[in-house]
């Protein structure tokens, strides 16, 4: 029974780590699904027709103590009429016993190709540079007595990195690839050998496009996300499919993501063994009212072994502003 109970703490860490991994910078959650891809992708910084602010707040596992956090604020927008963006980013991300804090700042140029501004046909590049604080609070470590590998003090490092990316725009179609933490970063976790874990370096693709459906002011866009993390050589994709609807006081949408990992673990299950993947599905409610956005999200995580059976909360508000008109003739949510 023992060997069972530490078996299932091994998977259920596992993969509470996969949501929430400290000392990875921001973490990469559905929030970008929520009118926020800036968030993961620089290059979206200035790249559609309004300046925009989002922030977000994260609860998951409500009622436990020292429960994952995390909180964003970010605005991005045009550099007057030419074709550079600026943004920048900050955010406190907080995981029992680790923190983690940040600021990024961006420069982006977006090229386009178009013979006029009709029809959208544009590639943007994107590169944020920005510093990390990290701490982990150790002072209730040694309860037991003494530990050679403990120090029993909050500790904390400020490290910098960089991220680099792109997008492509050809009419309802989009696609970006992004490398995050590029550098590497020591920060303060070390393993029972000293060594520090310093590869911090992520890449994300994200694919989409949107499609009207004739006669009707219905459009839905389906994408997919891949992330893939180098120096634990983990991946998972996300499967998304979203649907809007013009109001008369703005725009109403809704959608839902589902998450997969493509690495496993195994466990001990009765007499034998077993074995699963990170999966979770994400309901996403949003409504834009004038230049105000708020939407919503719930992450379930839909695994036979889990931490907390409570999801993953998060909510997001937004505030567009010096908007221009709507240039491109498509159904381009991102950029229109």
């Amino acid at each position: 029974m023992r060997l069972k109970n530490v078996f299932l703490i091994a998977i259920v860490a596992l993969f509470s780590s996969q949501f929430s991994t400290a000392q990875e910078g921001l973490p990469i959650y559905s929030d970008y699904l929520t009118d926020n891809y800036y968030l993961i992708h620089p290059s979206m910084a200035g790249a559609a027709n309004c300046a925009k602010i989002r922030i977000t707040g994260r609860q998951q596992w409500f009622g436990d103590d020292d429960a994952p956090k995390l909180v964003t604020a970010s605005v991005n927008g045009r550099i007057g009429d030419t074709q550079s963006g600026i943004g920048a980013i900050v955010y406190s991300d907080k995981n029992g016993y680790h923190s983690q804090t940040g600021a990024y700042f961006t420069y982006a140029h977006h090229l386009m190709f178009s013979r006029s501004t009709t029809d959208l046909n544009q590639l943007s590049f994107g590169l944020s540079a920005g510093a990390i604080q990290y701490k982990l609070d150790e002072t209730s470590f040694l309860a037991d007595g003494f530990d050679p590998i403990i120090s029993g003090i909050e500790q904390s490092a400020t490290n910098f990195n960089v991220d680099l990316g792109f997008s492509y725009f050809l009419y309802n179609f989009y696609a970006h690839a992004t490398v995050k933490n590029l550098l590497k970063n020591e920060g303060v976790n070390f393993n029972e050998q000293g060594l520090s874990y310093d590869n911090l370096r992520t890449y994300i693709v994200s694919v989409g496009n949107t499609f009207q459906l004739a006669g009707s002011d219905w459009s839905f866009e389906p994408s997919a996300m891949f992330m893939y993390r180098d120096a634990t050589e983990e991946s998972s994709f996300d499967l998304n499919v979203k649907a809007y609807k013009p109001m008369d006081f703005g725009k109403v949408w809704g959608g839902l993501s589902y998450r997969r990992s493509l690495d496993g673990a195994e466990f001990v299950d009765g007499s034998g063994i077993s074995s699963q993947k990170l999966q979770y599905i994400t309901p996403i409610l949003g409504v834009e009212v004038n230049n105000f956005m708020f939407a919503y999200t719930y992450s379930y995580q839909s695994n036979s072994v889990v931490f907390n059976n409570g999801g993953f909360h998060q909510l997001t508000l937004g505030y567009n502003f010096n908007c221009g008109k709507a240039r491109y003739s498509c159904d381009c949510p991102a950029i229109n």
